[in-house]
């Protein structure tokens, strides 16, 4: 069955990330070994067909192989490195009122097993989920049947989902006062003003919780602390804006919050092992020969 997931997931590819005509649907499929690379984790599920991927937070790291699953709950910078290939993966994006609306409907709305910090946690996929995850990609072969049947089949994906080891966490993701919900508050808000001076005072007063209890919360969740989450944020920005090209360091540096080129630079090297102009080549040659292999 994960074969059938694989092989529905390679025939939409479009690139090594694809969006879909599938609502919250993105696939991932590629051949070669990719060096580390920068991603920003929203709220979603991966559900891995093939291959294997180390997902890297700060002090925190979680492996997910063929026939698991990631659940990540708030928005998350990360460093993924493939460490088996090919790599086949189905991205659920997940939509906090429809899984609500589906707790309602089954009476289950008062989540009474919390489960930890609220960051990622990995499991491995059931029969029941990886047949209805591989029917939900099976409807890009049949566009027509997209709009009627989609939000059914993620419907009984989320169903499944609510039955394996995730669903605590699932259901803890539709609570708005918790302290789950508020770690994934604090990283938005961090995420939506990481350019801009921000102190642990402030990012716990938005959070609606102490300074310690932030830091522990936080931390636990993510791997870093909120402020490294913030430097985080701004290095992999700048780090995409240098490998789109036509710019220079001190202006990138510049645009994502910093004051101190220096400080930037040091910063940018002490995380990637290169000047941000050398590594932006890097790659773009690395970038080249994927796209060319």
């Amino acid at each position: 069955m994960l074969d059938e997931l694989a092989a529905a997931i390679a025939r939409h590819r479009d690139g090594l990330w694809s969006d879909s005509a599938v609502p919250r649907l993105t696939v991932v499929a590629f051949d070669e070994f990719l060096g580390p690379v920068d991603l920003l984790y929203e709220p979603m599920i991966c559900f891995i067909a093939d291959g294997a991927k180390r997902s890297i937070a700060g002090d925190r790291s979680w492996v997910t192989g063929r026939g698991e699953m990631l659940l990540n709950s708030l928005v998350l910078p990360v460093t993924a490195t493939f460490e088996r290939v090919p790599y086949r993966s189905a991205v659920l994006r997940l939509d906090g009122r429809a899984l609500a609306d589906l707790l309602l409907e089954l009476d289950d709305a008062d989540p009474r097993t919390l489960p930890g910090p609220g960051g990622p946690l990995t499991a491995p996929m059931t029969a029941e989920i990886t047949d209805a995850v591989t029917r939900w990609v099976r409807l890009l072969d049949t566009p027509d049947d997209i709009r009627p049947l989609a939000a059914r089949v993620e419907s009984e994906i989320l169903y499944r989902l609510l039955g394996s080891p995730l669903g605590p966490a699932l259901r803890q993701f539709t609570l708005a006062d918790s302290g789950s919900a508020r770690v994934r508050s604090a990283a938005a808000w961090i995420s939506a003003r990481y350019t801009e001076p921000l102190s642990v005072d402030a990012i716990a007063a938005a959070a609606h919780m102490s300074t310690a209890t932030l830091h522990r919360r936080f931390k636990a969740a993510t791997g870093m602390s909120p402020l490294r989450f913030q430097k985080q944020l701004r290095l992999q920005e700048a780090r995409r804006r240098l490998l789109a090209g036509d710019t220079t360091a001190a202006l990138v540096a510049e645009a994502v919050g910093y004051t101190s080129a220096t400080q930037f630079n040091r910063e940018y090297r002490r995380a990637y092992g290169l000047p941000p102009g050398q590594d932006a080549a890097r790659l773009r040659d690395r970038m080249a020969t994927v796209a060319g292999a």
